[in-house]
């Protein structure tokens, strides 16, 4: 899939991927303005092409690598004053032609870029965007959100997958391309967006994580 082609791109996964919505339950078409209106805290939902999408709730592994990944990144932006760190459910509305109004697990937006924020939503892409996936999500965070990211502008993007214990960093290229970045032979993996952070793959797995004051002394942040 050629990503210099991204609103077909886009086009083509939403088709692609629709049939894998099957532990989903669409609503009504509605705007961007109505879907945030009628929306609320206690739902986990998003738009797509002025649809409504109820998504399945999360699993407990899922939110204990979240939990601790909000910890971690959030505590670590705040102390070097890098921007804001966001968890679900919270609403981004992609730039246009897309009409995307997605709930990433975790956000990252730069203090440069805080002027976008809205009171109930962030407008534009954010620097970092992490998806920590399910059986239900699979596809649609390797396919849809994936070619949605990249056209958007998402700078990085990690996957993360708590059953096969694989986590993937994607930087974007001059290109507006993908790139894998692997944790390396050590399973470290330095961000580029977040200046000084870096993430031991490996407390991912742990059960439980990690405090996430451990990882932040052991990341010399504290």
């Amino acid at each position: 899939m050629s990503c210099q082609k991204k609103e077909e791109a886009v086009r083509e996964t939403t088709v692609a991927y629709a049939v894998d919505r099957e532990s989903e339950k669409s609503l009504s078409r509605m705007t961007f303005e109505e879907f945030l209106a009628w929306g609320d805290e206690d739902i986990w939902v998003e738009w797509v092409d002025g649809e409504v999408v109820v998504l399945t709730p999360a699993a407990v592994k899922h939110q204990r690598i979240a939990r601790f990944l909000v910890d971690l990144l959030g505590n670590f932006v705040l102390m070097r004053q890098l921007g804001e760190v966001i968890p679900a459910p919270f609403t981004i509305k992609l730039p246009a032609p897309q009409k995307r109004g997605r709930e990433p697990d975790i956000v990252f937006i730069s203090r440069e870029r805080l002027h976008r924020l809205k009171p109930t939503y962030f407008d534009g892409a954010p620097d970092l965007v992490v998806e920590i996936t399910s059986p239900e999500s699979f596809a649609r965070d390797r396919g849809e959100k994936y070619v949605e990211y990249e056209a958007a502008g998402v700078k990085e993007y990690w996957l993360i997958d708590p059953d096969r214990q694989q986590a993937e960093f994607y930087r974007l290229g001059e290109d507006g391309c993908y790139r894998l970045h692997t944790a390396g032979a050590e399973g470290v993996y330095h961000s580029e967006v977040i200046p000084g952070l870096w993430l031991k793959t490996a407390w991912l797995w742990q059960d439980p994580p990690p405090a996430g004051v451990e990882a932040l002394q052991e990341i010399g942040a504290i």
